[in-house]
């Protein structure tokens, strides 16, 4: 299968692959990642195993040690929204914080998205406090806040779906 070129940052090198392409490992640190910020830092308990990984691009970001220090999963059309790619389940270690992975995580999403999915553009359910972030990178609100397992969320499309200056 097509992978994802591998981009160095400042602080992370990432790759990107498809869900087969996945070691266990690497699935592993994936799962755990998540699972540490979404289910217990942020107290939400959810399924985070919702079926759509199996359609994704898994994109890793790591530090020099090797350690999964972020992470996000690029989605097709139609697998979150009808006529849109996304980009979900952005996160970055609480170790990373203040760093810059968040960041760095998003411009190499963005550098991938067009060279996996060209012409489509891009919807994301985003945190509302991340909303000034997601803006940086282009997309604008699109729709009214709504509750997602208890936190604010509000959708945010970027109709260009291209590479931004990296």
């Amino acid at each position: 299968m097509l992978k994802c070129s591998v981009m160095t940052g400042s602080v992370l090198r990432f790759t990107c692959k498809y869900f087969e392409e996945l070691t266990l490992h690497e699935l592993y640190e994936i799962m755990v990642l998540r699972q540490v910020v979404f289910a217990v830092e942020q107290d939400c308990p959810y399924l985070d195993a919702d079926g759509k990984d199996l359609k994704c691009w898994h994109l890793m970001g790591r530090n020099e040690a090797g350690k999964l220090f972020a992470y996000a999963r690029l989605l097709p059309e139609g697998v979150s929204y009808p006529g849109y790619a996304s980009i979900g389940r952005v996160v970055s270690s609480p170790e990373a914080r203040g760093m810059g992975a968040g960041r760095q995580l998003m411009q190499a999403a963005m550098a991938q998205m067009p060279l996996l999915f060209p012409s489509l553009p891009i919807r994301i359910g985003a945190q509302q406090y991340l909303i000034k972030f997601y803006e940086s990178f282009g997309f604008q609100i699109d729709g009214e806040m709504y509750l997602e397992d208890g936190i604010p969320h509000v959708e945010m499309v970027r109709e260009h779906n291209a590479a931004i200056g990296l």
